[in-house]
């Protein structure tokens, strides 16, 4: 997009974790461009410095930041961060790992529990940890990145898929609990996007056309496509939407 014509998030502080590359990098451009204060975040200090040099370069507002999101004290240094910017009021749960490819219950012990410590248990204490700071402005979002591997499991992501289905049980939980309190959560569910944790998919020939014949669109999705959702649904243009997940495959087949 090359130009956003609503600032919808004028005065708005954001944290988007896992957001140096991909669809994380593209939402929280997204949400600086549409007038947010950000903060991004990844676990490697180089990506982070990258990020913010090419945000910046834009004239957007984001601050970066090291956090591996299962370490507490890397949790609470961001969201000190937006306690000296005056609170929070969009809090995005992108960060996911898939250290294995295979069917599910060929997934090691170690497997699992890695993809779980970081897809679902990080993604539960992130949101947690950053509700005071929600609550403190009287009300605000949050979003996690599922997948439509949750609705439709595939055999080369067995765990990842599972760990996907739990966040969206976490949203609609999260959603009730928080509904009288001005406090959105939502998700979203991605198809396949053109990013590096997707590259072995959409970059691989043989594999590329198989998947891409799954898509009624017959493209992959690209960040950007992603990022509007997600804008939208921390938007006032979204709120009486709370504990919905929005697919977002090209039309692949996800469910009725």
């Amino acid at each position: 997009m090359s130009q956003i014509s609503k600032r919808r998030l004028d005065g708005k502080i954001a944290v988007v974790a896992g957001s140096t590359m991909g669809i994380g990098y593209a939402v929280a451009r997204r949400f600086a461009q549409e007038g947010a204060k950000v903060i991004i975040s990844s676990r490697k200090q180089c990506n982070v410095d990258a990020a913010v040099s090419k945000l910046t370069a834009e004239g957007l507002n984001v601050i970066g930041l090291v956090c591996h999101v299962a370490k507490a004290e890397d949790r609470k240094r961001v969201f000190d961060e937006a306690d000296k910017l005056g609170g929070l009021d969009i809090l995005v749960l992108n960060a996911a790992v898939n250290p294995m490819a295979g069917m599910v219950l060929d997934c090691d012990e170690s497997e699992w529990d890695k993809v779980f410590e970081i897809n679902v248990k990080a993604a539960f204490l992130i949101a947690k940890e950053g509700l005071p700071l929600i609550r403190r402005r009287g009300g605000g979002s949050i979003v996690f990145m599922s997948s439509v591997v949750a609705f439709h499991p595939v055999n080369f992501a067995g765990a990842y898929a599972v760990s996907k289905t739990a966040l969206l049980g976490l949203t609609k939980a999260a959603a009730v609990s928080l509904a009288t309190e001005n406090i959105t959560v939502n998700c979203v569910a991605p198809g396949l996007v053109k990013t590096r944790f997707a590259e072995y998919i959409t970059e691989t020939e043989a594999i590329r056309d198989s998947a891409l014949a799954l898509i009624p669109m017959n493209r992959f999705g690209i960040p950007e496509d992603i990022a509007g959702i997600v804008a939208f649904l921390v938007s006032e243009d979204a709120r009486y939407i709370t504990g919905e997940t929005i697919i977002a495959a090209g039309g692949a087949s996800s469910r009725l």
